[in-house]
């Protein structure tokens, strides 16, 4: 998107902020977030890819329990119908790691190599949502601990992950009992985030890479594309969303 395109962009929101204050706040403009992806979004990598990279390198006797662990996960998943999509994203890979040690790697990684991996636009971006006083949300399909210490790298206010409530012991490898914010599932995180923030979601950002996040973004006023592939990319152009490149 061109500098000239950006700022367009940026004035017709501008015009219809002016509009909401007026007609639906009576003057007074509710807080207005933006609500990004992670991978292929704000990082130029696959956050989970790299630490189960990771994880393999220092500890490879995991091959022989990870990957039979996500193949038996993924023909489960197959065989209740799931989508190729979802069955392949299940958290085999991470069967009986302990949730302290991803939380250490995560953190680890984010410091050596991560945070290296977020292209310049995309950091001129936040800062520009901080600029105008917006709430600034993380929501990925990424393992929790690696998603809180990106959103920590990022300066985020906020982050949605996939995991359980209490992260205690060893990983089983299910994701019965987690949050999973992934494809249609961003949807309700973002809409109750909206809620008990007093968003409204006309006014909200919304970033994502592949169609599995145009579910969340078009719930938002002001969705836009960035390195968008294939569908998400058509998608963009038919529905006229703003088209990002943010590279490393």
């Amino acid at each position: 998107m061109t500098t000239v395109q950006v700022e367009e962009f940026t004035a017709r929101f501008m015009m219809k902020r002016q509009h909401h204050e007026v007609s639906h706040y009576g003057g007074n403009m509710g807080s207005v977030a933006a609500y990004f992806d992670l991978d292929g979004t704000l990082l130029d990598a696959s956050s989970e890819k790299t630490l189960t990279a990771s994880l393999l390198y220092r500890r490879p006797w995991r091959l022989f329990v990870g990957l039979p662990a996500w193949f038996i996960r993924f023909f489960i998943g197959l065989i209740r119908r799931q989508s190729v999509y979802d069955a392949a994203r299940n958290r085999g890979h991470f069967t009986l790691a302990k949730w302290d040690v991803l939380s250490a790697y995560s953190q680890r990684l984010v410091d050596g190599k991560l945070q290296h991996r977020v292209p310049k636009e995309a950091k001129e971006r936040l800062e520009w949502h901080r600029s105008q006083g917006h709430r600034l949300v993380l929501v990925t399909a990424t393992v929790a601990p690696m998603a809180e210490a990106m959103s920590v790298c990022l300066g985020m206010d906020a982050v949605y992950g996939c995991g359980p409530k209490v992260r205690e012991g060893v990983i089983s490898g299910s994701e019965k009992g987690w949050s999973v914010p992934r494809r249609k599932g961003k949807v309700p995180v973002v809409e109750q985030d909206a809620v008990k923030n007093k968003h409204d979601l006309e006014l909200c950002w919304a970033y994502g890479n592949t169609f599995a996040d145009s579910f969340f973004m078009e719930k938002c006023g002001n969705p836009v594309a960035v390195n968008p592939e294939g569908p998400l990319k058509k998608l963009a152009v038919e529905r006229d969303w703003p088209i990002f490149s943010w590279r490393v």
